[in-house]
């Protein structure tokens, strides 16, 4: 008797150092997603690890002497043909067919037999048959029993547990005899039992709370959305992006949160604030890095965050890309003064809001874009049949056919051209630089029949005449200067459109005049809202900005540079060329 309590407390020991393991092992989230999926590239992984833990089982038993005596060595590397071992080789086996199924449970029931065989100098080659057959019925039985659910319940894995010792001890009884049996079946059965129970419970507990976190995290992420929808949806700039800061520090623990475009920092709510200041460069190679390459990256050091700032509070960081169309516009950025703060809880909220706030700003932007287009179309037709315009043109030709005949043909013939190119234009985002030039020539020479020689317009290109512009652009550009930059001016009024190579990601779009100038009220607020001009509304060139914002982000923004001498419009747009220019 004082043998078989020894046995159980040696055998206990061994438990819970598989035990120590196991919950090791659950607390990673590789292993958790590999039980979870069961294809065949988590079985393969599943067997690995399983059969890593049968070998530890073999290696850390308990000896048993011919003379029943119980020999306890720190691991068995080698053991004599008459000597047994008890161990926890059930138990794991028990619980690989239960978490991974009965090929796994086979495989590793394998393993363990022949590790079993080959140790103890190739004697008891019985446990080979029955390790195999344990994880063949244990795996079969659990996939019965456990219906829908991930396991069986704890009743049916005790029952499994002690059906699968039953069975090692019916081979041990066949081929070493029924003293060994009596001397270890019920420490062993016991602890096995005990330990396959504990196993699935700890893996059951473990899913559990998982479950539930994800439950109070999507809470906390759909309370984030209700609140920063109305901000996204009015697209991704410095104030959108300061009150979505605002609200995700108030509802979370982050010492920080901020968010970039592609280039500048849009706001920083937190921690770092002083020198982390929107409408400013990145400053950290962290957030440059992620905005490069288009995935998230942790930081659990002020190192890896690589702000250059002395002394930056900031100590671990996690920064997700905000994409819309597959193409990364900015990046959502959390940070903590404390590394141990940032846990797989809070990495888990950032990437669900991440996702989150890239499916608004595409509703935002598309929205946006379909408004922006509507309107584009509607100024088009409006253009069309102005009866300003229209009578203007009329008058011209008018005029023309009783003194020139051949410039009334053309005459016609251009204003034909600028209709039909509204029409064709306007039902597209973007046009070829060859069709926007044909629309802006149109209208220019309509102007420059109604007063000759008042405006010269000149190009200077050096790009494919098949790369794609927004529709109107160009015409918005120079129809600016032809109302509003000459005012009082007779003759030599120039514009210049200049369109060169930027790098290799842009190009530049420049529109030039020699006029006199933006007067300093309007130009702070000439890209920012609508101006109310006694000779319009002003809305042209604030919706073109709006246009190039949503289709390129902040980097092809509208700048302007105006003085006495002149004004130009400068504007950055990536490299596109047409469908039909790709094909060839």
């Amino acid at each position: 008797m004082t043998v078989v309590f020894n046995l159980l407390i040696l055998l206990a020991e061994r438990l819970g150092f598989i035990m120590i393991l196991a919950f090791l092992l659950v607390n990673t989230s590789f292993f958790r997603n590999l039980i979870k999926s069961r294809n065949s590239k988590a079985q393969i992984w599943l067997t690995l690890i399983f059969s890593i833990f049968v070998i530890i089982s073999n290696l850390t038993g308990v000896e048993i002497t011919n003379s029943k005596e119980v020999v306890m060595p720190t691991i068995i590397t080698n053991l004599s043909q008459s000597y047994s071992i008890a161990n926890t080789r059930t138990l794991v086996i028990t619980t690989a067919s239960l978490t991974a199924g009965p090929g796994v449970g086979m495989v590793v029931g394998l393993v363990g037999g022949l590790h079993r065989f080959i140790f103890s100098n190739f004697s008891d080659s019985f446990y080979i048959v029955s390790s195999v057959l344990i994880g063949f019925l244990v795996g079969k039985i659990g996939d019965q029993v456990r219906g829908k659910q991930l396991y069986p319940s704890i009743f049916w894995v005790g029952i499994l547990g002690l059906g699968a010792e039953f069975i090692q001890m019916a081979f041990i009884c066949i081929f070493r005899g029924f003293d060994l049996v009596k001397l270890v079946i019920v420490p062993m059965a016991f602890l096995n039992t005990v330990g396959s129970c504990l196993f699935i419970e700890i893996l059951k507990t473990y899913m559990s709370n998982e479950r539930q976190l994800r439950a109070v995290q999507t809470k906390d992420v759909l309370e984030l959305t209700n609140k920063t929808l109305p901000y996204f949806r009015k697209g991704l700039d410095v104030d959108s992006a300061h009150h979505v800061c605002e609200i995700i520090k108030t509802y979370t623990n982050f010492d920080a949160v901020g968010i970039t475009d592609k280039v500048n920092v849009l706001a920083h709510v937190g921690a770092g604030a002083d020198h982390h200041i929107a409408n400013e460069p990145v400053l950290t190679d962290l957030s440059k890095t992620v905005i490069l390459t288009g995935k998230r990256r942790l930081a659990h050091c002020k190192a890896e965050i690589g702000c250059p700032h002395p002394h930056c509070p900031l100590a671990a960081a996690i920064v997700i890309p905000l994409q819309v169309n597959q193409q990364t516009i900015g990046a959502l950025k959390v940070y903590f003064t404390d590394p141990e703060k940032l846990t797989v809880v809070e990495e888990n909220l950032v990437a669900g809001l991440a996702t989150i706030f890239s499916g608004q700003l595409a509703i935002g932007i598309a929205e946006e874009q379909t408004s922006l287009i509507t309107e584009a179309e509607i100024k088009a037709l409006q253009v069309q049949i102005s009866p300003h315009f229209f009578f203007n043109a009329l008058n011209t030709i008018a005029a023309l056919m009783r003194v020139d005949i051949d410039k009334a043909r053309t005459a016609v013939m251009q204003l034909s051209i600028f209709f039909r190119s509204s029409l064709q234009n306007g039902q597209e985002k973007e046009v070829t630089l060859q069709q926007e030039k044909k629309h802006v020539d149109a209208y220019m020479n309509l102007e420059n029949l109604r007063f000759p020689n008042r405006f010269q317009l000149q190009y200077h290109v050096e790009v494919s005449s098949k790369v794609l512009i927004p529709a109107f652009c160009l015409q918005i550009f120079v129809e600016n200067a032809v109302r509003h930059a000459f005012k009082g001016q007779k003759n030599n009024n120039q514009i210049l459109v200049e369109i060169v190579p930027y790098d290799d990601d842009y190009f530049q779009i420049k529109v030039s005049d020699n006029g006199q100038g933006i007067k300093q009220q309007i130009q702070t607020q000439i890209l920012k809202e609508p101006i109310i001009e006694s000779h319009g509304t002003g809305t042209a060139l604030y919706n073109l900005n709006r246009r190039f914002l949503g289709l390129y982000g902040s980097i092809s923004q509208i700048k302007i540079t105006t003085s006495a001498k002149g004004t130009s419009f400068i504007v950055l747009i990536p490299w596109q060329l047409s469908k039909e220019e790709i094909d060839l």
